[in-house]
C-alpha cells in the first residue's frame, strides 16, 4: 500500500522531513504498527518515533488512536500533543 506520510513540530524536525510518500508492507495494518515500522527505518525516526506514546495521528485528516485501521489511507500525519498558550 501507498501511502503519504505528512511529520510536523518535533517530529518534523527529528525526521528531517515534512513528508514522504512509502510503500508500506503488509503486515502494517494499524497506526501503531506504522509507528513501530518507522522506529526501524533509520536512527532519525528511531528518535523521531522513541516516545510514541504521546505521538498523535491523523488519517486523511480525522484523529484516530493507535489501534486505527491504515486500511485505504491516502494521507496519515503524525505530531506531537498540542499545548495552548
Amino acid at each position: 500500500m501507498r501511502v503519504k506520510l505528512l511529520y510536523f513540530a518535533w517530529v518534523r524536525e527529528k525526521t528531517g522531513k515534512a513528508e514522504e510518500q512509502l510503500d508500506l508492507p503488509a503486515s502494517v495494518t494499524t497506526v501503531g504498527e506504522l509507528m513501530d515500522w518507522l522506529k526501524e527505518r533509520g536512527p532519525e525516526y528511531a528518535e523521531a518515533f522513541r516516545r510514541a506514546e504521546v505521538i498523535r495521528a491523523a488519517i486523511d485528516r480525522t484523529h484516530v488512536r493507535r489501534g486505527a485501521s491504515i486500511a485505504g489511507a491516502s494521507e496519515i500525519a503524525f505530531f506531537p500533543p498540542v499545548t495552548g498558550g
